[in-house]
C-alpha cells in the first residue's frame, strides 16, 4: 500500500470538490517529484502504482494525463531491479487496457521498458508476449519502419531464445518486407543472423551454413564474433547430408584462412579430404553441439551419427572400387542390413555413383564419373596453389601501402627493361 503521505495527497488532488488550479497537471507533476525524490522508500513502487492508478482514472482529460503517465514510464525505467519493473509495469498494463487507444504512444514505451525486465531475467516468453501486444500498424501514432523492423526482429530473437522457431519464422518474415527501406548495419546482421538460428533450427544445415559463413565475413562484426559464426558455420556444413553440394560448401570453408583457428578445424579437414572420421572424433564433436542439433531422426539416430556414417559412406567410395555389404557394415559400425539401406538411399538420391548386387552381397562404386573421379591428392594440390597465390597477393598489397614509391619505381624499371 502506497504511503499515507502520498495517499492523502493523491485524494486531494482527486477531490471533484478541491478547487481545479489544484487538480491541475502541476499538482499531479509535483507528486511524482515527491515520489521520484525517495526512491529507496521501501514502499516507492506502491507510490508510483497509486499515482498510475490516479491519472489514469477518470480524473484528468487525456490531453494532461498523456504527459504525466510519460513521466510515471520513464520512473519505471530508471527502477534498478527488474522485478519491481515487471510489478509496476504490469499493474499499469493492466490500468491501461481499457484506455489503451488514447494512450498508445505510453504503452508501448511501457511495453518496451517491461520487456528488458523480463529480457534482464532470462523470461524470453514473457518478453515477446509483451512486445507483441504493441501496435505497431496504429494510425493514432507515427510510427517509422525501422521501429517496425526492429520490434519484429527482437520478438524473433526472443522466440528463437524460447526455442520457438516457428512463430520467431513468422516475426522474421513480417521484417523482411521492410528490411530494404531500413539503413541500420546492427539491424541488418541481427536479421541475418536470427534467419541462419532458424535455419539451423529447421536442419536445414547447407543453407545455415552459408548464411552463418556469410557474417562471418561481415567486417563491420568483431573478430570473435565473427570467429563464433564460422565455428557455426563449419558446425552446421558437418551435420549436413553428403553429397556434392556439401563438399563445395566444405572446400569454402576449407578454404578460409581463418578455419585453422577454431576447434572444428580437425573435423572439418577430414571430410574435406575424404578421410574415415572415428567413433570417439565424432563423440568429441558433439560434445559442443546444441540440443536441437543432437535431437534424432526418424530412423532413431542422431543428426550428428547419420552425417558421419554418409560422409564415412562416402569416403568408402573413394577408397574402394567395391567392397562387401558387412565389411562395409563393419567399416560405418553397424550391421550390415543398415549399411545397404544407408547405401541404397544415396545411390537413389544421387549423392553416391554405383550400384548394389545383392545376389553377392556387394556394393560397386562408379569412381570414374564426373567430380567422383578428382583425386584427393589433386584437390590437395590445388588447395596449396591456391593458398600460395593468395599469401603472394596479400604481400604484394602490403608492400604497395608500406612502400608505395619504391613499388611504382620497381614496377616502372621492370616494364623499362621488358621484363614485366
Amino acid at each position: 500500500m502506497a504511503s499515507a503521505e502520498i495517499r492523502a495527497a493523491l485524494a486531494a488532488i482527486s477531490d471533484p470538490s478541491s478547487p481545479q488550479s489544484n487538480r491541475s497537471s502541476a499538482g499531479y507533476s509535483d507528486i511524482l517529484n515527491q515520489i521520484r525524490s525517495s526512491p529507496a522508500s521501501p514502499q516507492y513502487t506502491q507510490n508510483l502504482t497509486a499515482f498510475i492508478d490516479s491519472i489514469i482514472g477518470e480524473n484528468l482529460g487525456i490531453v494532461a494525463a498523456r504527459p504525466l503517465l510519460a513521466s510515471a514510464v520513464a520512473a519505471i525505467k530508471s527502477l534498478d531491479s527488474p522485478e519491481a519493473k515487471i510489478e509496476v509495469g504490469t499493474h499499469a498494463l493492466h490500468a491501461l487496457e481499457p484506455r489503451v487507444v488514447s494512450f498508445e504512444e505510453q504503452d508501448a514505451e511501457l511495453r518496451y521498458a517491461l520487456a528488458d525486465a523480463y529480457e534482464a531475467q532470462e523470461e524470453w516468453l514473457e518478453s515477446a508476449k509483451v512486445l507483441q501486444g504493441i501496435h505497431l500498424e496504429s494510425s493514432q501514432r507515427k510510427i517509422d519502419d525501422h521501429e517496425k523492423v526492429g520490434t519484429w526482429i527482437r520478438i524473433c530473437r526472443l522466440y528463437l531464445e524460447d526455442d520457438d522457431t516457428t512463430t520467431a519464422e513468422t516475426y522474421l518474415n513480417r521484417a523482411k518486407n521492410l528490411l530494404y527501406k531500413v539503413d541500420d548495419p546492427v539491424l541488418k546482421i541481427t536479421f541475418q543472423l536470427s534467419q541462419a538460428r532458424i535455419l539451423d533450427s529447421q536442419r536445414r544445415f547447407l543453407d545455415a551454413s552459408s548464411a552463418y559463413h556469410s557474417i562471418s565475413i561481415d567486417l563491420s562484426i568483431d573478430e570473435e564474433e565473427r570467429l563464433k559464426t564460422l565455428s557455426m558455420a563449419i558446425t552446421c556444413a558437418v551435420l549436413a547430408g553428403a553429397g556434392p553440394q556439401r563438399s563445395r560448401n566444405l572446400a569454402k570453408l576449407y578454404k578460409d584462412d581463418r578455419a585453422t583457428q577454431v576447434q572444428e578445424f580437425g573435423i572439418l579437414e577430414k571430410m574435406f579430404l575424404d578421410r574415415l572420421v572415428s567413433t570417439e572424433e565424432a563423440e568429441k564433436f558433439a560434445a559442443g553441439l546444441s540440443p536441437h542439433q543432437l535431437a534424432k531422426t526418424a530412423d532413431g539416430s542422431t543428426v550428428l551419427a547419420k552425417a558421419v556414417v554418409e560422409h564415412n559412406l562416402l569416403s568408402a567410395s573413394r577408397l574402394y572400387n567395391n567392397i562387401g555389404i558387412n565389411e562395409l557394415g563393419v567399416l560405418l559400425g553397424l550391421d550390415a542390413e543398415k549399411a545397404e539401406e544407408y547405401a541404397s538411399a544415396m545411390l537413389q538420391q544421387g549423392r553416391l555413383t554405383g550400384r548394389i548386387d545383392q545376389i553377392e552381397g556387394i556394393i560397386f562404386f562408379d569412381t570414374a564419373r564426373g567430380s567422383q573421379a578428382v583425386s584427393k591428392q589433386l584437390r590437395k594440390w590445388d588447395v596449396k596453389v591456391q593458398g600460395l597465390a593468395e599469401e603472394v597477393e596479400r604481400v604484394a598489397s602490403m608492400l604497395r601501402t608500406r612502400y608505395p614509391v619504391c613499388v611504382l619505381q620497381t614496377f616502372y624499371s621492370l616494364e623499362v627493361n621488358g621484363d614485366y
